[in-house]
């Protein structure tokens, strides 16, 4: 946070230490315009982009002394709202600790809801992460579910019917066949169990068609 306490009061030192009310007046008006001044230089410098610090985008202007200000104020009302439009924002040793226990609490909600935006942001990143998973797990239980068929199909194929093709490699083992190598038992069980023409036929030449 940015406070500038560097406003001149040479004038309205010397309208307090007048006593010609005519000079009071003038020495009144160079006060306002003095402040004036220091609100129009401290809105042209941008103190809040120059040292790239994070601040509000208004600077306060302190005045120590209360009634410096309020004369000021007295004479020009309107003195407050112009230098409010130019971001920045006059305060005394009364209102310098308010003003800047409200601007905590400015942040402090800005924080949490930074905070709040950040989290709906991730979540809905993961959100979309997640159906990204669900749609490729789906795409991956279509390709097992494929694989599966093909699986069975080709089980079929060897262990199933009459003349299946485990039975018909077998009787081509049982007639002479030289291997090394023997077919899975359980296969090979269930191969014979489907095909009633095994055993039947185990002494025959095997029916390759």
């Amino acid at each position: 946070m940015i406070i500038d306490s560097k406003v001149s009061l040479n004038a309205y030192e010397r309208f307090v230490n007048e006593e010609n009310e005519e000079i009071q007046d003038r020495h009144l008006k160079e006060h306002v315009n003095a402040l004036k001044k220091h609100v129009n230089d401290l809105s042209g410098k941008n103190y809040h982009e120059l040292y790239q610090i994070e601040s509000p985008d208004f600077v306060l202007l302190f005045v120590p002394i209360e009634p410096a200000f309020a004369m000021a104020l007295n004479a020009d009302s309107n003195l407050y709202s112009e230098a409010f439009d130019k971001n920045i924002v006059i305060v005394t040793p009364t209102t310098l600790l308010a003003t800047l226990r409200t601007i905590d609490t400015m942040w402090q909600n800005e924080k949490q809801q930074k905070n709040a935006l950040d989290i709906a942001n991730a979540a809905g990143g993961l959100y979309d992460k997640f159906v990204l998973l669900t749609e490729d797990l789906i795409k991956v239980g279509s390709q097992l579910d494929t694989v599966k068929k093909s699986y069975s199909s080709s089980m079929n194929k060897l262990t199933e019917g009459s003349g299946n093709l485990i039975g018909r490699v077998e009787r081509l083992k049982k007639l002479g066949a030289k291997a090394n190598k023997n077919l899975n038992e359980k296969l090979l069980n269930r191969a014979i169990d489907n095909d009633p023409d095994f055993l039947e036929g185990s002494d025959e030449e095997p029916r390759l068609n």
